[in-house]
């Protein structure tokens, strides 16, 4: 409080509460001048005040200790609401505003309609439409979800976790992040901090150290062997994981906190994938798998979930798809054997000793059938006495609507916003209430995106306001490759007519000055270069677009066996290098370079069969003008450019060149600095000059750098041969990358006329 560290403030108050400071009229006191903001109308003086408290806010924004040393108190919630937007205003970034979802209990005959609800201001709650910026602080005057840690402070969240003898630390196995492993780390240090407080002795289990390992965890705790030994035995994991553990492995080792290797022996696990239960022997059955009849092994057919240590080992030698029968007895002997170890791990830690088990996410998040973890040892350990907590759980497949609780907890990191399964399903369903929508109503991917927590109220109002224009409309619900490329960016069909536009306008003026007037004698020629060039250039727009997908997600568990392979060496990768991370989704290095190199090959693609197609045609086109008689060229044998060789080039052309200027437009420009731009100036008109420019910009250095390969690669006559062949007028060198004249019919032109082009 202030009156601790401000002496003067101090001796001020107790002036006041002894009767010893001077009263104006017997019943008010005069404030000394520095408390007082003097008057001078409504909005100066409300901005004086702020300045006064918040000096220089937008510069201390992102700071917790200029956040919690100042605040400003009113009498009326009327007059908070009016400062608090006056100072979410100063703050910076965009502003997110929220509705509440307001409806009465037991209302059958509806009464209270949601507009006089959503007039009402009771204490502790939020108003109806509350805008928040990135950074400001919000404080929790009522518990609104203690389990879930929305209350004043976490002491209900640890009370429930220290009442449990085991707790659960489930980490993300599809998308591993070295976040969880800082998340570990903060809450092993917690709960170790209270239940020393207690005398409770404190044990960590580890699925990622076989059980086999156990000894040299034990030597590693006891200091008999350093770090890089124990590192010597997880030679199956990747190289990163190590560095990933290492903190928490040392934290454990410098407090005394035991550690339980509980993961099923490498050699084990492989057996069972490649042969099954039955292919291991007497001994290691009796060890690793449940006895018959024990009702464990059944309901496991069709499980999605793998074992994090066949998703860490790097030397996998039997691939398998996750809902293949031998999938799932690895996935029991995986479940029974770290559940036998940890039920020894509660016994050896007496009564009182707690347990923390660092596992793979889907071995112990709660499902309908009972299966899992917790429930195999709920016969010795009931499940009041054990809590889960899912690390990170925008980056797991965890929850549908309408399934039964996950876990009893969600631990995000402060380091990630949440982005995935929190997202405020009253919020969504007053967006779906507004437009008048019914969920049914919706395409397919979006239905199974909200069922998966992955679609924000920002997305779906979007679709909604895409709704709004007829035509947009109808691509939105037929097209899912529209559907996904306007979400990610609704001007995405105004930037592929600019390009169009720049393309088609460009052909024809460079058409109509090379062939004079022959121009609509030749308008065939004219049209085909046109079309082709159109084609190519839709694509160089559409494929390195930025998408926002959720089939991609909500159909990973029903991948076809024989794709697993394929699936997992390439991954999940985006549509464009630079795209900002997908909903649930956080891409690596890797896939994003996979992205460059796949978009390369769609391109090139994109460019052999347009120029086998153009080539053609312009040979079709050219044979039936000789049929005709029309005389084209008085040399009749002229020299032609092979189809093949100049689709190749074309082709090679796309996949690189254009392909690398098309992503960094698209993802790096238009992506990611127009966002901003309309984040936090919020021009538009900007924007839309931004895009106009540099396409036109990379359209004229994409013909530079067609010509330069056309000419050293023969397709076109080099610089030295231009002046003798008059090539300047000549239809040789195309305006655009993705509009060039077509190189094969080049010779074929100048014998036809000086002026014409295919």
């Amino acid at each position: 409080m202030r009156a601790r560290t401000d002496q003067v403030f101090g001796e001020f108050l107790l002036r006041v509460g002894n009767g010893e400071e001077p009263t104006i009229d017997e019943n008010l006191i005069l404030l000394p001048h520095e408390m007082v903001i003097e008057y001078d109308n409504d909005e100066n003086s409300k901005k004086f005040l702020i300045d006064a408290i918040f000096p220089s806010l937008q510069a201390n924004s992102s700071s917790a200790e200029y956040m919690t040393q100042r605040a400003i108190l009113s009498t009326r919630n009327e007059y908070v609401d009016g400062l608090n937007e006056k100072l979410i205003a100063l703050f910076p970034g965009e502003a997110k505003t929220f509705f509440s979802f307001d409806e009465a209990v037991d209302d059958t005959n509806n009464y209270y309609q949601e507009e006089f609800l959503n007039t009402l201001m009771p204490n502790g709650l939020p108003p109806n439409k509350l805008i928040l910026k990135r950074n400001c602080p919000i404080m929790l005057l009522r518990n609104l979800d203690p389990s879930n840690g929305m209350c004043n402070d976490k002491r209900r969240v640890w009370e429930k976790l220290l009442g449990a003898r085991v707790v659960y630390l489930g980490e993300a196995e599809l998308v591993p992040d070295k976040d969880d492993r800082e998340l570990e780390l903060e809450i092993v240090r917690s709960l170790r901090g209270k239940c020393l407080e207690k005398e409770r002795p404190v044990s960590l289990a580890m699925e990622a150290f076989p059980c086999n390992l156990q000894e040299q965890l034990d030597q590693f705790v006891d200091g008999r062997i350093d770090g890089g030994t124990l590192r010597s035995y997880t030679s199956h994991w990747p190289a990163q994981r190590w560095q990933e553990y290492e903190p928490l492995l040392n934290y454990c080792r410098d407090n005394g906190v035991k550690l339980v290797a509980c993961g099923t022996p490498l050699e084990v696990l492989r057996t069972v994938q490649a042969e099954g239960i039955r292919g291991l022997p007497k001994a290691q059955r009796k060890l690793y798998a449940p006895p018959a009849g024990s009702g464990f092994i059944s309901g496991f057919s069709s499980t999605s979930g793998r074992s994090l240590i066949d998703k860490i080992t790097s030397n996998q030698s039997v691939p398998f798809g996750p809902s293949s029968y031998l999938s799932a007895q690895a996935r029991v002997v995986d479940d029974y054997t770290m559940s036998q170890i940890i039920i020894r791990a509660i016994s050896d830690g007496g009564s009182a000793g707690m347990l923390i088990v660092v596992t793979g996410a889907s071995h112990v998040i709660y499902g309908s059938r009972g299966t899992g973890i917790p429930a195999r040892i709920s016969k010795k350990l009931q499940k009041k006495n054990q809590a889960v907590i899912l690390l990170d759980p925008e980056r797991q497949d965890i929850r549908r609507e309408g399934e039964i609780p996950a876990a009893d907890f969600l631990w995000y990191s402060a380091a990630k916003p949440c982005t995935r399964n929190c997202f405020d399903r009253a919020e969504i369903a007053r967006v779906m209430n507004a437009a008048g929508r019914r969920r049914d109503a919706l395409p397919q991917d979006l239905q199974k995106g909200l069922d998966l927590g992955l679609v924000s109220p920002e997305t779906l109002q979007n679709f909604f306001d895409l709704e709004q224009y007829p035509v947009i409309a109808e691509l939105i619900h037929r097209f899912q490759g529209f559907r996904e490329r306007l979400l990610a960016d609704p001007k995405f069909l105004h930037r592929l007519a600019i390009e169009e536009g720049i393309s088609i306008t460009t052909t024809l003026l460079a058409q109509y000055e090379r062939r004079k007037g022959r121009f609509f004698e030749e308008i065939d020629y004219v049209l085909t270069d046109t079309i082709r060039g159109s084609v190519v250039d839709f694509f160089t727009v559409w494929l390195p677009a930025p998408t926002l997908s959720f089939l991609s997600q909500a159909d990973s568990s029903s991948t076809p066996e024989n794709l697993e392979l394929l699936k997992g060496l390439l991954g999940y990768f985006p549509d464009n290098a630079f795209q900002k991370n997908a909903v649930g989704t956080i891409w690596s290095t890797n896939q994003r370079i996979a992205a460059v190199l796949i978009g390369g090959l769609k391109l090139a693609g994109v460019g052999f069969i347009s120029s086998i197609g153009a080539g053609s045609i312009s040979h079709i086109l050219y044979a039936i003008r000789r049929a005709f008689g029309t005389d084209l060229s008085s040399d009749k044998n002229p020299r032609r450019t092979p189809v093949l060789k100049s689709a190749v080039v074309y082709g090679y052309f796309l996949g690189t060149s254009a392909n690398l200027r098309y992503q960094i437009i698209a993802g790096l420009l238009e992506h990611r600095l127009s966002d901003y731009i309309l984040a936090y100036y919020n021009q538009p008109q900007l924007v839309n000059a931004l895009s106009f420019v540099v396409r036109t910009i990379n359209s004229y250095w994409g013909t530079q750098q067609w010509v330069d390969l056309a000419r050293s690669t023969g397709l076109q006559p080099k610089k030295s041969e231009t002046v003798e062949m008059q090539v300047a007028n000549s239809p040789d060198i195309p305006l655009l990358e993705c509009n060039s004249t077509e190189v094969n019919n080049v010779d074929e032109n100048k014998s036809k006329s000086g002026d014409s082009s295919t």
